[in-house]
Order: C-alpha cells, then sequence, then structure tokens
C-alpha cells in the first residue's frame, strides 16, 4: 500500500562524494607532519627560532586538523517542493523580520525592495507578518515604509500575475531580460502596459524616498508622524506602527506590514542586533505568534519566490520536527567585483565549509538568510518537546518577563501550537506591543541568555546558533539554484570562547573551535613573519638548504593547490584565487591583530566593543567592475599601521640581502633561498600596500601611519641586530 502523501518526507540531508578533497587534504596533513616532526629533531642544532617556528607550525597543523574535520562528510538538503504544494491549507503563519539600523549607510529604498520582496513571496499572505526593526528610529524609514505599501499593492498582484522571479523591483527593472515580452501566455501589448504602469509606480516610488532623504519632503509634527517628534537615535519611547493589515484574511491580499523602533534611553544597553531581534520576537508574539520566523538584514533580497514554501519543507518534514531548529541559506551577492579582489564574497566558503557543516549538526547561523523555529527561540530543547514542567508560570514570568498577554503566547509556541491564534485585530495588541518593546522589560528575565538570541557579542548570529547546537538541535544547510537571498556585494575593503555542553558533537564542537579560533590565527601568523625578517636580518637559517627544503616546500605547494582545486570547482579564477590568498593574509597580521587587543581591552574594561554598521551601496547596475572599484584605500585608521610595518621591513630585509649588509652567518647556517622566497610571498601580499606607498589622496597611506610604521620598522631592524 503506497504511503499517505502527509507520511511522506519533505525534505532530506544529501550526501556527497568528497574523495578525492579527502585524499588532498590528508596529503597537506601529511606533509605539516613530516614538517614538524623535521623540526623536532633538527631543533637542537638550530636553537630558539626553531622552536618558535615549530611552535607556529604546529598551529597551522592543528587548524588544519580542524579544516578537514569540518569538511570531511559534505551534505546539503534536499526539499520535495510539489509535496508541500499538496498540502499549502495547512501551510503555518510565518513572521518575517527585516532588521536596519542606519538610515544613511543602510539608505531607505533597500530596505524597501527586501520589504517588497518579502511581500510579494509565493505563500498564503494571510499566513504572513513582516516587521521591520528601524534601529535608528527614522522617520524617513518609516515614511518610505508607507509609501512602500502602497506600491505593493500594484507589485505583488503584477509580480504573481506574469511569475517573476526576482521580486525586488530596482532588480527586476535593471535586469536587461526584464524587458517587456509576453510571459505565462499573457497577452503580449498587455504585459508591457503593465510593465511600464509598474516601473513608472516604483520610479515615481523611488523619487519620493530620494526627496524625503534630502529633507524636500516635509514631516508634520501631527498626524502619523507625531511620535517621531523630538526623538533622537539612542533615546526615544518605543514606536510601533501597524503600516498595513490583512484584515479580510486574504490568501492572495498582502502580508501584515508592521514597523517596530524599540525604546532606547542613553542609561540602558541596547544590546546591538540581538537586542533588537530579541524585541521583534516578543512584538510578533503578541501580535502575529508565528510558529516560524525568517530573519534578514535590510539588504538581502528575496531571489526566489518560493524560498519560504523551500523553509517549511524542512521545518515541517515529520523526520526534522524533532530535530531541526533552523534552515540556513547562505548569503550570495549581486553586482560582486570581478575577481573578488577583497576576499570578501565567500563563494568558495560556503561551498566546501558549508555543506561540510551540513553533514555534521549542521551549519552555523548566519545571521540572516535563515528560517527559526520560534518554541527553540524561546529556548525549548529536543527532550523538553514532551517535558510540560518548562510550562509552569512561575517559570514563564522569570524567563519571559511579567507580561501576561505575552506569556499567553509564549505558552501556545512552547507547547508546539501549530498555528496562531483567531485572526485578530492587530491594532489591539499595540498597547502590549510597547510594554514588551521597552528598554527595560528584560531586567531580570531570561532573555539573552536563557531566551532568545543571545547576548555577550557586537553580533548575536554565531553564539545564537552555537546555543542551539548545544542544546541539542540540528540545523540544515539550504542552498538553492538560484540561490534563495541576494545582497549588495562589498565594494571596499572590510574594516570568545564559550562553554560547551555534551549536547554539542565532537566534531561541530572542532567546528565551532575553528570559527572561534580565525582571530587568534593572527598571533602564530605575525610571530611567523617576525620570525622570517628576524632571519633574514640575523643571517641564521629558518629553513634547510639541502634535500630538507623539499619538506617544507611540500606542504606550501599542495595547500596552495588543494585551494585553486576549490576556486575552480566554484567557476572562480585563478585571479580570483589569488584576491582571496593575499586578503587572507592581510586581514588576519592586521584587523585580526588588533581586534586581539580590543578583546583584550574589553576583558581589562578599559574599552568597549563598537558594532559598526556596513555601508550599503544604492545600485541599480548590474556592472561591477567599476575601473576604481577594486583599489584599495587608505585612512588614518590604525588597521593600515601593522600592514605598513610589515613591507616596510621586508622591504629593508630583502635590500639588506640583495647589498649583503647582513650579518656573518654562525656555523655556516645563514639564511638561503627558503627565507627569501618566503619574503618576496609576503611582499607579493601586501602589494596593494606598496602601491599605497606611492599613492594619492584616498589611494595612498597616510603620512601619520607612514611616520608610525617606519618608527616600528626601524625599531624592529634595530632590536634584531642587537639580540
Amino acid at each position: 500500500m503506497a504511503p499517505s502523501q502527509n507520511s511522506l518526507p519533505l525534505h532530506e540531508r544529501v550526501w556527497r562524494r568528497n574523495n578525492i578533497k579527502r585524499v588532498m587534504d590528508i596529503t597537506v596533513l601529511f606533509f605539516l607532519i613530516l614538517l614538524l616532526i623535521y623540526r623536532i629533531v633538527s631543533l637542537n642544532n638550530y636553537g630558539v627560532p626553531w622552536l618558535i617556528a615549530f611552535l607556529c607550525e604546529l598551529w597551522l597543523t592543528f587548524n588544519w586538523i580542524l579544516v578537514i574535520s569540518t569538511k570531511w562528510s559534505p551534505a546539503q538538503s534536499k526539499i520535495y517542493l510539489d509535496r508541500l504544494l499538496q498540502r499549502v491549507p495547512e501551510l503555518p503563519p510565518v513572521d518575517m523580520f527585516v532588521t536596519t539600523a542606519d538610515p544613511v549607510l543602510e539608505p531607505p529604498i533597500i530596505t524597501v525592495n527586501t520589504v517588497l520582496s518579502l511581500l510579494a513571496v509565493d505563500y498564503p499572505a494571510n499566513k504572513l507578518a513582516c516587521y521591520v526593526s528601524d534601529d535608528g528610529c527614522s522617520p524617513i524609514t518609516f515614511y518610505s515604509l508607507v509609501e512602500a505599501s502602497k506600491f505593493a499593492k500594484l507589485w505583488v498582484p503584477f509580480c504573481k500575475k506574469y511569475d517573476v522571479r526576482v521580486r525586488a523591483p530596482f532588480r527586476y527593472f535593471s535586469d536587461d531580460k526584464a524587458t517587456p515580452n509576453g510571459k505565462n501566455g499573457a497577452d503580449l501589448s498587455e504585459f508591457q502596459q503593465e510593465w511600464k504602469t509598474i516601473k513608472d509606480e516604483y520610479e515615481h516610488l523611488c523619487r519620493k524616498i530620494e526627496n524625503a532623504v534630502k529633507n524636500s519632503t516635509p514631516f508634520d509634527g501631527d498626524g502619523e508622524f507625531a511620535v517621531f517628534s523630538n526623538t533622537e537615535r539612542k533615546n526615544h519611547p518605543t514606536i510601533i506602527k501597524v503600516i498595513w493589515e490583512n484584515k479580510e484574511g486574504l490568501s492572495s491580499g498582502l502580508p501584515h506590514l508592521i514597523y517596530v523602533s524599540r525604546e532606547k534611553r542613553p542609561m540602558h544597553p541596547h544590546l546591538y542586533k540581538a537586542g533588537a531581534m530579541n524585541v521583534l520576537a516578543r512584538v510578533s508574539g503578541v501580535m502575529s505568534n508565528a510558529p516560524y520566523m525568517l530573519n534578514l538584514d535590510c539588504d538581502m533580497f528575496v531571489n526566489d519566490p518560493k524560498i519560504v514554501l523551500h523553509g517549511m519543507c524542512i521545518l515541517l518534514d515529520p523526520n526534522t520536527q524533532k530535530e531541526v531548529a533552523f534552515a540556513q541559506c547562505p548569503q550570495y551577492f549581486y553586482d560582486g567585483l570581478k575577481d573578488d579582489p577583497f576576499g570578501n564574497q565567500f563563494v568558495v566558503l560556503f561551498r566546501f565549509v558549508g555543506t561540510g557543516l551540513g553533514g555534521l549538526q549542521g551549519p552555523i547561523y548566519l545571521g540572516t538568510n535563515c528560517f527559526h523555529r520560534r518554541k527553540v527561540i524561546y529556548g525549548l530543547s529536543p527532550h523538553d518537546l514532551e517535558n510540560t514542567s518548562i510550562l509552569s508560570e512561575k517559570e514563564l514570568v522569570r524567563n519571559f518577563g511579567s507580561s501576561r498577554e505575552f506569556i499567553n503566547t509564549v505558552a501556545l509556541a512552547l507547547e508546539g501550537t501549530t498555528y496562531a491564534p483567531p485572526q485578530h485585530n492587530l491594532s489591539n495588541s499595540v498597547e502590549t506591543a510597547n510594554q514588551v518593546a521597552g528598554c527595560g522589560y528584560e531586567h531580570g528575565t531570561g532573555w539573552g541568555s536563557q531566551v532568545g538570541w543571545v547576548y555577550g557579542s557586537t553580533t548575536e548570529d554565531i553564539l545564537t546558533g552555537m546555543k542551539m547546537h548545544t542544546r541539542g538541535w540540528k540545523s540544515e544547510n539550504h542552498m538553492p539554484d538560484p540561490p534563495a537571498f541576494m545582497g549588495s556585494a562589498p565594494t571596499e575593503q572590510p574594516n570568545i570562547w564559550h562553554p560547551l555542553s555534551v549536547s554539542l558533537q565532537f566534531r561541530q564542537c572542532l567546528a565551532y573551535l575553528w570559527f572561534y579560533q580565525w582571530g587568534l590565527r593572527a598571533v602564530p601568523e605575525i610571530l611567523y613573519a617576525a620570525l622570517l625578517a628576524y632571519c633574514l636580518i640575523t643571517n641564521s637559517q629558518l629553513f634547510p638548504k639541502d634535500t630538507g627544503l623539499w619538506i617544507f616546500a611540500a606542504p606550501f605547494v599542495v595547500l596552495h593547490l588543494n585551494s585553486l582545486l576549490e576556486y575552480f570547482e566554484t567557476g572562480q579564477s585563478v585571479r580570483a584565487w589569488w584576491n582571496n590568498q593575499r586578503m587572507s593574509r592581510i586581514i588576519t597580521m592586521n584587523a585580526w591583530f588588533l581586534g586581539i587587543f580590543s578583546v583584550i581591552l574589553k576583558i581589562l574594561r578599559i574599552s568597549e566593543a563598537v558594532f559598526d554598521v556596513t555601508q550599503k551601496e544604492e545600485s541599480n547596475s548590474g556592472d561591477g567592475d567599476d575601473e576604481d572599484a577594486g583599489r584599495f584605500t587608505f585612512n588614518e585608521s590604525p588597521v593600515f599601521v601593522p600592514g605598513t610595518t610589515i613591507l616596510m621591513v621586508y622591504l629593508i630585509v630583502l635590500v639588506m640581502k640583495l647589498l649583503g649588509l647582513q650579518e656573518p652567518a654562525k656555523n655556516g647556517n645563514g639564511s638561503g633561498p627558503g627565507e627569501v622566497f618566503c619574503s618576496l610571498y609576503l611582499v607579493l601580499c601586501y602589494w596593494p600596500f606598496l602601491k599605497g606607498l606611492f599613492g594619492k589622496g584616498k589611494y595612498g597611506i597616510p603620512s601619520s601611519t607612514l611616520c608610525k610604521a617606519g618608527a616600528l620598522a626601524a625599531f624592529f631592524v634595530h632590536l634584531s641586530r642587537l639580540i
């Protein structure tokens, strides 16, 4: 007897063959171990420099073991959308969260496009609610959303009528392939007329938002905007506005759209994005209380209108109901600069590390592009699913706060109620929503520790995901083609430890350890670079000159060849591979090196960590090849001092080597071709800094940075000659 449609799986984990990659990875590990053995055997002959080199190479070997463990068993999810579509009436409600923090760095038109793409997804509109968190408390953002809701009444029906795939209008109208032509058997002239009408309306919307940004649109001190009077970004009351409500409950209408700006006061820590996400969880809990949630950054628009259905395939599957906490989609970018000059598009990372994590307990939480179970966010663990004691009133109040109305919705979510309470007027919940969004509501509760997004970092992502994994939950990696979500590619160079529980699987623990030690890599890399320069200055030996040199050359060659093959497999160029190699060195020995100091200062309570909002670009062009877009720019930030110092030191030591200004070698153990090659390699990695020495304006290294770096380089050379 054939199984019923409801009993068939909606999703499965598909394992990928990985034998060639495993052989390459093990080969690299073999050569690294051989290198360590050679160091130990020869340690007595070369002294302290070789001991320091051994410790640095030991760290590299340990790091590679973590990489192998993470990538060893790749897997990704496969969904059965056709089976879910036979159960449309049973689809659960989904609350969709969009977060923005600064209307200058994150232009409102970007947020508007993300919201419009969410409102137009292929999912029953009466089961969707879109919440926009505005941490900037900007009347411009609110005004933009109000105007966008009016445009949505034209845009959403148009998208569904003609099966538009990319439903962010700025991207749709900038795509040459989106020029008018007949679709879905529609009359060509009718489509052309509607296309032009919608395009004109969108351009009108853009002009209105642009005028608002330029302050040419007055905001009256009464009506909808009265609440924004006398507000400051970090000092204002809670503002919650129901911009649009689907009162008729029409599946073909528009989803709810709610604006949320949580209360902020100077004496209350706002706890960055994690604080905003927890407010959204509470506000949505009292207003719609959907059992599932999707969270997006303001610049990550929906690239596949069926993605909410995809997420439900994973979370509604009978086999994952008691196992999977969240479904994570990777971050991909449009208009990326050719060959990824700043190494920040992460195509290879998502392909190999992402699928590797998919074969363990699941991918880490990236902070966006993620579907969550509300009950998991509320702190439920798999073994609590049958434990009703967690629903005791005393426990609920202690963890979730004193709001009676909110506690009632929490109880429903934790009990596993699949569907939200019956439809009610959202406006009736605004008063309670204002209460739970207050800056003092969390005081004395479990928010940020036991429930919700986790506090303790300027970003909420990895800590929150690890909290779920340590409770025993799994996650799923969903990488559809085309990508589910797309964001604006960065066009500028980029500017913790946690107790682990037994519920975190061993290899998942190693994967988190790999991510957490990323910043610490700066220490061995800086030490190794300094040691290499020291050996050239003092004419001492770091690498053997005889046939033993191949023991050091082999892991270098195989490691880089292995990495190059990964880039080829993902369709990347040799230049993209090299750009990522050099940026790995630059970021590690500059930003991460200074990051270690900032962590130390925070631990000593000398300084506080700072959360920086990334500049989002307004782009209507599909051309990511602007001539100057990939050029390095410099300023007086201390982040450029270490790199400039390293470059100056190596230029000095190479000149000393070329002119024979080194000290005489002791016992014939002078520096040789190995040291020279590694020095040249490092100078090539710092080529953008070398160009910056002769650049002008923002493309040149500031004189203050040059003076600091020059003094440090001279001090290092002098100190090396004294030791």
